[in-house]
């Protein structure tokens, strides 16, 4: 579940960055009323363990991800 979670976080990352990148705009901070507000470091803290926990669960099941509503095994 948490990998789940993970993915779906790390994609409105990858989203917020696109959107960043062509056309300057950081939802994000648009949403939270500025990149440094408490709640918009807190989005970003969020996605970047999403990223983190990402990284590990590649590594460690060799390049596969379980990303079912069950339990992994």
């Amino acid at each position: 579940m948490i990998t789940l979670i993970s993915i779906i976080m790390v994609l409105i990352g990858a989203i917020n960055w696109l959107c960043v990148g062509l056309f300057r705009f950081d939802f994000v901070a648009w949403v939270c009323g500025g990149n440094a507000t408490v709640a918009a470091r807190i989005i970003y803290g969020l996605v970047g363990v999403a990223g983190v926990w990402i990284t590990y669960a590649l590594i460690a099941h060799r390049g596969r991800l379980n990303a079912s509503l069950r339990e992994i095994d």
